[in-house]
C-alpha cells in the first residue's frame, strides 16, 4: 500500500475518533429550533416545535433579572438560564447563569462536564480559583468589571471576600452545561458512596466521613440544578 495513502488514512481515522471530544454542542442546521419540552421524542437535546408556531416571546427572557434567595449553608444562589428555562436556546450551544453571594458566600468546588465558562463580576469582590488536572491552583481576586474563564471539565469555585454582597454572570458554550458539586457528589450521593471507601480516599476515620455525610443529607443548598 502506498505510504502516503497509509498516512492519509491513519490521519483521517484519528480525526474521526478524537474530534468529537473537542466539540461543544453541535451546530444547528436551521434558523432556530424552539424547544418543545412536552414532546415525547428523544434526541440529543429537545425536539423543535413547528417553526410556524414560533413567537417573539420565544427569543427573549427575563430569567436573570433577579437573583434568588441566598439563605442557605453556602450563602449563594445560582439562577440558571439554560434550555429548560429559555426554550429559545435549543440547538444554539449557549446558556447563562447568574450567581448571587452573601458576604462570605461560596459557590463550592464544582465542574461543568459539557461546557467551558466565561464569567463577569458585576458586583462585589470574588476570590476565583481553578484547579488543573495536575492539581495546580490558578486563582485571583476579582473586582466588579473583571472577568474569568473556566476550561471545560476543570474543578473551580468562587468565594465572596466582601464586604457586602457580590453578583456574577457566567456564560457557557452549551445549552445545558450540567454541574457536579464536589462536596454534594461525594457526601450526598443517592445511594451513598460506602463510608469505608471515602475514609480510605480521604485518609481519615470512618466517623469523620459519617459526620460530613450528615451535613449533606437531602441537601438543596447549591441553588443550581445538578444535571
Amino acid at each position: 500500500m502506498n505510504t502516503n495513502y497509509e498516512l492519509f488514512l491513519c490521519t483521517t481515522l484519528l480525526v474521526l475518533v478524537f474530534l468529537p471530544c473537542y466539540r461543544a454542542d453541535p451546530d444547528p442546521l436551521q434558523d432556530f429550533c424552539i424547544a418543545d419540552p412536552k414532546s415525547g421524542i428523544t434526541v440529543n437535546g429537545f425536539a423543535c416545535k413547528a417553526a410556524r408556531a414560533a413567537q417573539s416571546s420565544d427569543f427573549f427572557s427575563s430569567a436573570l433579572r433577579k437573583g434568588g434567595s441566598t439563605d442557605n449553608p453556602n450563602g449563594s444562589n445560582a439562577t440558571r438560564m439554560d434550555v429548560t428555562v429559555f426554550p429559545g436556546l435549543n440547538t444554539l450551544g449557549v446558556s447563562m447563569n447568574r450567581v448571587d453571594f452573601e458576604e462570605g458566600g461560596i459557590n463550592p468546588p464544582h465542574v461543568h462536564p459539557r461546557a467551558s465558562e466565561v464569567g463577569y463580576v458585576a458586583e462585589g469582590i470574588l476570590y476565583v480559583g481553578i484547579l488543573s488536572t495536575e492539581n495546580k491552583l490558578y486563582s485571583k481576586i476579582l473586582k466588579a468589571g473583571e472577568s474569568f474563564v473556566m476550561p471545560r471539565g476543570l474543578l473551580h469555585f468562587q468565594y465572596n471576600m466582601g464586604p457586602g454582597k457580590a453578583t456574577q454572570f457566567v456564560s457557557f458554550d452549551s445549552q445545558k452545561p450540567g454541574i457536579a458539586f464536589a462536596p454534594q457528589t461525594l457526601f450526598g450521593s443517592k445511594p451513598e458512596i460506602p463510608t469505608e471507601i471515602l475514609a480510605k480516599a480521604f485518609r481519615v476515620d470512618a466517623d469523620i466521613i459519617e459526620y460530613i455525610k450528615s451535613k449533606f443529607q437531602d441537601d438543596c443548598s447549591s441553588g443550581v440544578e445538578a444535571a
